[in-house]
């Protein structure tokens, strides 16, 4: 018998796909928006939200049957505060110029929408090894959004890979500025992040039409 039931399997893989927190449900939007000009930036930002929700969640779970429902918001609030925290301090010690760059983002995870939304309508209803793997699941589904839209504004908008380049010198003009090319500074703004999203939902409900709403 494998580790994951059917069930619980599809706790991990259908936010990656056909129930993805961005694309379908529509939550975690600003984030994908703000912070994706760097892939180095939005792969942190997707490994803060994997912790913090994951662990969250499991947190939500074990104290469901004893948190109070009037106040159980509060609560909910007081767990991802300290878990943020938790985040903050690790990158101000290990990555400092990184957690500049997030700066105030990551203080800003405490009211994704994600994350409040999956506390409220998972955590506190289901147990926490079920819990812990809707948390793995939703985060990696708002992480492989972020990753995928950083990927293409900075590789198009900076000619860069986590700060390397990729696409050759724009100074020197070798790789493919030696052709012509030249690097999109329009990728580099959130407008762009927002055209991008709007391109993977597309894609996503030309592949599934049942995700077409009527």
């Amino acid at each position: 018998m494998g580790l994951l039931s059917k069930k619980d399997a599809k706790l991990i893989t259908d936010p990656l796909a056909d129930n993805n927190p961005i694309t379908i449900q529509v939550l975690g939007i600003c984030s994908a928006l703000a912070i994706t000009a760097e892939l180095k930036a939005s792969l942190v930002m997707g490994i803060a939200v994997l912790f913090v929700l994951s662990v969250g969640n499991v947190v939500i779970s074990l104290m469901r049957n004893i948190i109070p429902s009037k106040i159980r918001i509060i609560v909910q609030l007081i767990v991802v505060a300290a878990l943020v925290i938790i985040v903050d301090q690790v990158l101000k010690a290990f990555a400092f110029e990184l957690s500049k760059t997030l700066s105030v983002f990551i203080g800003l995870i405490i009211t994704n929408c994600i994350i409040m939304g999956r506390f409220e309508a998972f955590a506190l209803a289901n147990k926490p090894w079920q819990s812990f793997l809707d948390g793995i699941g939703n985060a990696l589904g708002y992480a492989v959004i972020l990753i995928i839209v950083g990927f293409f504004r900075e590789l198009l908008g900076s000619g860069t890979l986590f700060g390397i380049p990729v696409l050759g010198d724009p100074i020197e003009m070798t790789g493919v500025y030696a052709l012509g090319y030249e690097n999109n500074g329009f990728m580099l703004m959130p407008p762009m992040a927002l055209i991008i999203v709007g391109l993977i939902i597309w894609v996503q409900r030309s592949r599934n039409k049942d995700l077409i709403e009527d």
